[in-house]
């Protein structure tokens, strides 16, 4: 790694030493070679174009797909010193054009804009008359049609390479498994680039999947230790968004709903709150998500499935960007597996495309339903080996008990038989448990010989015993007879005897808290006394700065730091010139006030 890099990386970014792959990333593309990057969330991808951007003479152009990434990443840049710039539909004519006129004077280090405006005529003419040090394609896998988050205009993103062919292209991903990096390479022509693919694990995300049985209840309990944290709960339909968003707000939890259904300027508001305010707990449905820079999340909680394992990955992924510990939350029940299936089934897309999202929910299923290492599970579905035994997921932390399950799976299995395999699975828990309802009386079932035969289960362990027959395929769920359970081929061996069965014992279910004290946020790493009141005297003059400057937070200095700064009680600006994270051009913009607000403290 060259000299200048490394100056570069103390002198404006503030840190004494690369991480991973950053050096050999850095050195590559600034040495004018093709790059593809796969790197968590967190890992510090930006570093990795922002670097050789500075190194190389004229400007880097970043491809990006949203405008709230774009202008938050841009600010970021700007609090450090860099000239940066974007251009979106968010600027006025005199704006645009103010900045078209800094990129061919050579007067901007990066500029971000959107692939649409890219691929522009317009845009292209103003390319040819400027310098370009390099093409940053981020997020990537939007490249690929079988992905969440596809975008049409990637695919003709090879065009870069065809029009400057001398100018090197870095491609930045946080999210691929091997067809989508297959997909991106062929996509955007990138045979030739070298590809360098770190660990996906995140390390500090503690993961957590419940049985869902009171979803609501379940995720107030995990909120009690996450009191004033930032985070992020999804959910899949806009009604449960608004529904959830509500409820935790009248339980004073600063909760804030987004979702495409809201009035733009309400959802635009709500996301400008979540990024630029301390302990604000966003709920969403998908639409909320890429491009979210905010470092400080402290959890993610899902409230119903996600739609694969991808996805999961993706979105617990925004938790915990400044590395400190956090929190992956899933509650799944059945339910959210049949509801997904029907919505697959009942797209308009091609039996291909089904068969893809039925095999990546199958994945995800497997992955709720495990046994075994959370971690090793995740990491091993993008082709990453991994131990085990990582000891932050509740597997390894609490290992679940397993029971020989052979004759309640026999009872179930006959029930739906005997039934007519016409019906879901709360019926033929109320017909086991010889419950009296409408539904059993109207259809005869009081007269099955399956009627009143697994009282020695409760409901929700029953609950437990058909998710896990569906999961390991002695069920199959019809999507089109609302949800009914059928038989599958395999399950005449257990109902037969010539098959036994060991499930997974659910733990006993968590008894609620009586108290009404919030208990403070367990993520967050404890300081001493005096450290602590340092701190929140730097968190609180930062948040009036931000807010002054309109700005989240964050781009001024991460917790990280503060926190850095307030167990060092730096006694002048060279000391403070040593902390991770302090640059050059924010030392000089507030190394004052920094030690004015130390001072305040003593």
């Amino acid at each position: 790694m060259s000299d200048a890099a490394l100056a570069q990386l103390r002198h404006v970014f503030g840190y004494d030493s690369f991480r991973g792959e950053q050096a050999r990333i850095v050195d590559h593309v600034t040495g004018g070679g093709d790059a593809l990057v796969l790197m968590p969330t967190g890992g510090g991808k930006s570093l990795c174009y922002q670097l050789p951007a500075l190194l190389r003479d004229g400007t880097a152009i970043v491809i990006s797909p949203l405008i709230a990434l774009m202008q938050d990443q841009v600010e970021a840049l700007r609090q450090l010193g860099v000239r940066a710039a974007f251009l979106n539909s968010s600027q006025d004519a005199a704006e645009s054009a103010a900045t078209e006129r800094q990129l061919l004077d050579g007067a901007l280090d990066l500029v971000y804009v959107a692939p649409e405006r890219l691929l522009t005529p317009r845009f292209l003419s103003l390319l040819d008359r400027a310098p370009i040090a390099l093409f940053a394609i981020d997020e990537a896998h939007c490249v690929s049609q079988w992905g969440h988050d596809f975008r049409p205009e990637y695919r003709q993103l090879t065009m870069l390479h065809e029009r400057w062919p001398q100018v090197p292209r870095i491609a930045l991903t946080a999210t691929a498994d091997a067809p989508t990096r297959r997909e991106i390479i062929e996509r955007l022509a990138l045979e030739d680039a070298q590809q360098f693919i770190s660990s996906f694990d995140r390390p500090n995300i503690r993961y957590t999947v419940v049985q869902k049985h009171d979803s609501r209840r379940q995720l107030e309990d995990f909120l009690e230790g996450h009191a004033g944290a930032s985070g992020i709960i999804y959910c899949l339909s806009r009604r449960k968004v608004d529904a959830t968003a509500a409820a935790l707000a009248a339980r004073g939890i600063t909760a804030l709903p987004y979702h495409a259904g809201l009035d733009a300027g309400v959802r635009a508001a709500n996301q400008r709150r979540f990024l630029r305010e301390d302990g604000i707990v966003m709920v969403a449905t998908i639409a909320f998500g890429m491009g979210i820079d905010k470092p400080d999340v402290r959890f993610v909680a899902h409230m119903d499935l996600p739609k694969s394992l991808e996805g999961y990955y993706q979105e617990t992924g925004r938790a915990g960007r400044d590395g400190e510990p956090s929190e992956a939350w899933l509650a799944y029940g059945l339910g959210d597996a049949v509801l997904l299936q029907r919505m697959i089934e009942q797209s308009e897309s091609g039996e291909e495309r089904k068969r893809l999202e039925r095999s990546k929910l199958d994945t995800l299923i497997g992955y709720c339903e495990s046994t075994g290492c959370r971690r090793q599970t995740l990491l091993g579905y993008f082709g990453e080996s991994h131990p085990g035994a990582c000891g932050s997921c509740d597997n390894c932390m609490q290992p679940p008990r397993s029971w020989d399950a052979t004759v309640a799976a026999q009872k179930a299995l006959s029930c739906v038989y005997r039934s007519g395999q016409r019906f879901g699975a709360a019926h033929m828990i109320d017909v086991l448990r010889g419950a009296d309802t409408v539904k059993i009386r109207q259809h005869g079932h009081q007269s099955l010989t399956t009627y009143g035969i697994g009282t020695d289960l409760d409901a929700r362990q029953w609950r437990s015993v058909f998710r896990q027959l569906v999961a390991c395929g002695l069920l199959d769920v019809d999507v089109e007879g609302h949800g009914a359970l059928r038989l599958t081929n395999d399950s005449a061996s257990v109902l037969k005897g010539g098959r036994t069965l060991q499930l997974r014992a659910e733990p006993g279910a968590t008894p609620r808290r009586r108290d009404s004290t919030r208990r403070p946020d367990a993520s967050v790493p404890t300081l001493p006394a005096d450290a602590a009141n340092r701190f929140a005297s730097l968190r609180a003059w930062r948040g009036e700065t931000a807010r002054v400057q309109g700005v989240p937070a964050y781009v001024i200095f991460h917790d990280s730091t503060l926190r850095e700064i307030a167990l060092r009680k730096p006694r002048h600006l060279d000391d403070l010139a040593t902390v991770t994270g302090v640059g050059a051009g924010k030392l000089e913009r507030y190394g004052s006030a920094v030690m004015d607000a130390l001072a305040d403290v003593g």
